[in-house]
């Protein structure tokens, strides 16, 4: 096998196999906090919802594309292409969305004064979830109808190779308004969150540092801890998403884009998938606590068997 192939094969399966743990991990805890507390907090809430979406964001692509970088050939048919491509485009949308949704809440909860609306923040997180769904997946819905399973012979141009699949454009109009649809939805929410995430920081500058600078009680040194969380996540979403689109508007330009490429900018996308439940894990001290009591009842367990 090739040394480039393996060494993109070998990325991808980390990837894909560490991201899908860790999100699997942040699940679990929420839903054993679920289980054992009267109600989650909004943010809570929001935060198990992102490790979901992103759950299925690495299942959808990083898998098939680990397997087909690893040899394996004709893994899906046109059906099947054009499920994982749907449920890829609409998590990656939700992804955004979801983060987008942290930061506004995030913000609107620290916020001084807006007490009618932080007592409603609770009562709108379902219906918020429901909205975003339903919206995504409609404008998502034109995207299965140029997805195909790869077929021999030379690639058409304006045509996506994913390697397990290809997204078939027919024409440069197509492939053009698919790529400024995508960069206009993505622009506008990573903006929403720029803006809410900016106003979180001047007030956490502005009370200063310490949970007295900002409520003078318990509640207060967990919506700090949280609001800290939800801009570094921010950051992180905003950094891989410049790299992704720098590499999309290049492909827009190109009408054939080199493999090369595309796993290029499949890698950078799904990097916040990866890697948002890691600092999920490090952050949130409620996750972090219940990953530290199952790992102590596990040795427990094991210690309590007679040899």
């Amino acid at each position: 096998m090739d040394l480039c192939v393996t060494i993109k094969g070998v990325s991808f399966l980390l990837q894909t196999g560490l991201g899908s743990l860790a999100n699997a991990l942040v699940l679990l805890a929420y839903a054993h906090m679920s289980l054992t507390e009267a109600h989650l907090q909004p943010v809570d809430s929001i935060l198990s919802h992102l490790a979901f979406v992103d759950l299925l964001l690495l299942l959808m692509r990083g898998v098939p594309q680990t397997m087909t970088l690893f040899g394996l050939r004709n893994l899906l048919d046109d059906a099947g292409c054009k499920v994982v491509i749907y449920v890829y485009r609409v998590t990656r949308a939700m992804s955004v969305c979801v983060t987008c949704m942290l930061s506004v809440f995030q913000a609107a909860t620290i916020a001084p004064g807006l007490s009618g609306l932080k007592l409603r923040l609770p009562r709108l997180i379902v219906p918020t979830f429901a909205a975003l769904w339903f919206i995504n997946m409609a404008i998502c819905i034109a995207a299965p109808l140029f997805s195909v399973a790869p077929r021999n012979g030379t690639v058409p141009p304006f045509t996506l190779n994913l390697g397990f699949c290809h997204v078939d454009f027919r024409d440069n109009l197509s492939y053009v308004i698919n790529g400024v649809a995508v960069s206009v939805r993505d622009f506008a929410f990573v903006g929403a969150m720029l803006g809410s995430s900016g106003y979180i920081l001047v007030l956490l500058h502005r009370h200063g540092r310490t949970v007295r600078g900002l409520r003078r009680s318990q509640g207060a040194s967990m919506e700090t801890r949280a609001a800290k969380t939800v801009v570094m996540l921010v950051v992180l979403y905003t950094v891989l998403f410049g790299i992704d689109n720098v590499i999309w508007i290049y492909m827009l330009t190109e009408p054939r884009v080199s493999p090369v490429v595309a796993d290029m900018r499949l890698f950078f996308s799904s990097c916040y998938a990866a890697l948002s439940p890691f600092l999920i894990i490090s952050s949130n001290k409620k996750v972090k606590a219940r990953m530290v009591c199952a790992s102590s009842s596990s040795t427990d367990q094991k210690d309590s068997k007679p040899d």
